[in-house]
């Protein structure tokens, strides 16, 4: 592990921290987007230490918040999220080999459908929705989580249109995300892939995330939550564009 290697990614993850911080989301995309721009370390490297920060703070985050998941659903997300995650990590094995652009393409898209869900305002339904509405979610999150290590979006949009309360929305997500870090680390894992490099940079982020959480309570922005939300849309969008531009420009 070189400091070529280890300070930009630290000072990318110190970024990518206080954002979410003040943001409430981010963390995973900004890493994997900008550190994938940068051509720091591979994709499946970075999507590694994604999923062990993101287990990390789930498991912290979701100390006493079981009780307020609504299971019914939750276990038909969960059901589409574990074998959707196998299919990822296979399918980034074999882009990583041999479709670098299209995996840096699907990942822009990814991230710039991050950010523009952000941007949105699910309306609430009346009634919960199907289980096979969130079977169907949770298979699109596995795949971006097995992809990259970030299986956010889908889910948090059908999530946000469900009449529950706020607490049980967000108890909700974080167990996905813990799940999601579960299930990928072990397939990896199995798979002997998770190398020294990962755990090194892991255990390099993590203090430094929890230094910029602290910055992020401790000295937010002035500004009001809407441009904040509006903000990381702008962020979120302009790394994936980021991405994608330059692949675009060199295929034509």
């Amino acid at each position: 592990m070189t400091l070529e290697v280890l300070l930009p990614f630290l000072a990318v993850t110190a970024l990518a921290g206080y954002f979410q911080t003040v943001t409430g989301f981010g963390l995973g995309m900004i890493v994997i987007g900008v550190i994938s721009g940068l051509d720091i370390v591979s994709v499946a490297t970075v999507a590694a230490v994604v999923s062990l920060m993101t287990l990390v703070n789930s498991a912290v985050a979701l100390f006493g918040k079981l009780k307020h998941v609504h299971w019914p659903v939750a276990w038909a997300a969960i059901a589409g999220i574990v074998p959707a995650i196998c299919a990822g990590v296979w399918l980034l094995g074999y882009m990583s080999a041999s479709a670098s652009s299209l995996l840096s393409l699907l990942l822009g898209a990814v991230i710039i459908y991050g950010g523009a869900s952000l941007a949105m305002r699910p309306s609430r339904k009346e009634e919960p929705s199907s289980r096979l509405s969130f079977l169907l979610a949770g298979v699109l999150s596995g795949l971006f989580g097995g992809l990259f290590g970030v299986a956010g979006p889908p889910l948090i949009y059908q999530c946000y249109r469900q009449p529950l309360s706020l607490i049980s929305i967000r108890s909700m997500l974080i167990m996905f995300f813990a799940c999601t870090a579960i299930t990928r680390t072990l397939f990896i894992g199995i798979q002997g892939q998770l190398d020294a490099e990962i755990f090194i940079l892991t255990a390099w982020a993590i203090p430094v995330i929890a230094l910029a959480t602290w910055l992020g309570r401790r000295f937010p922005p002035p500004l009001t939550p809407p441009i904040m939300r509006r903000l990381a849309s702008v962020v979120l969008i302009g790394i994936g564009l980021g991405l994608i531009v330059p692949e675009l420009i060199a295929f034509f």
